[in-house]
């Protein structure tokens, strides 16, 4: 499946899911749809990847993971690393984003993965 037309590479995707049964699941989604995944269990391994300069077009996060740094603060952070990045937030709970990054976007769960393989394509630069 073509994602973005024309595009040379596959959208790159990190993701950052603490839950590992929900991370494989939507990371195989996102493979079979030809995106490029970086996966991470917490904010600190999401920076690390995102400072040792890896190629990410996307940052889909769950707001609640392990660690100090939920996901709407990791956004803010990632986003002081790269001011392009688009941002996609994902929850299981009814509680609102404290404080989203400008442009972001938010998908509840349980989510269906082809749904956010499709909200990701049109997320990631053409």
């Amino acid at each position: 499946m073509s994602i973005g037309g024309s595009r040379n590479r596959p959208p790159r995707i990190l993701l950052v899911e603490d839950e590992v049964l929900i991370s494989m699941m939507i990371e195989d989604a996102m493979v079979e749809h030809g995106f490029e995944v970086y996966t991470a269990t917490n904010a600190g391994d999401a920076l690390q990847v995102l400072e040792e300069g890896t190629p990410v077009d996307v940052l889909f996060t769950d707001i609640n993971i392990d660690g100090d740094v939920d996901g709407t603060k990791l956004a803010r952070m990632a986003r002081e690393l790269r001011p392009e990045l688009a941002v996609l937030y994902a929850s299981g709970t009814l509680k609102a984003i404290s404080d989203p990054v400008p442009g972001s976007t938010f998908v509840p769960k349980p989510y269906a993965p082809k749904d956010v393989c499709a909200m990701l394509a049109t997320l990631a630069p053409q």
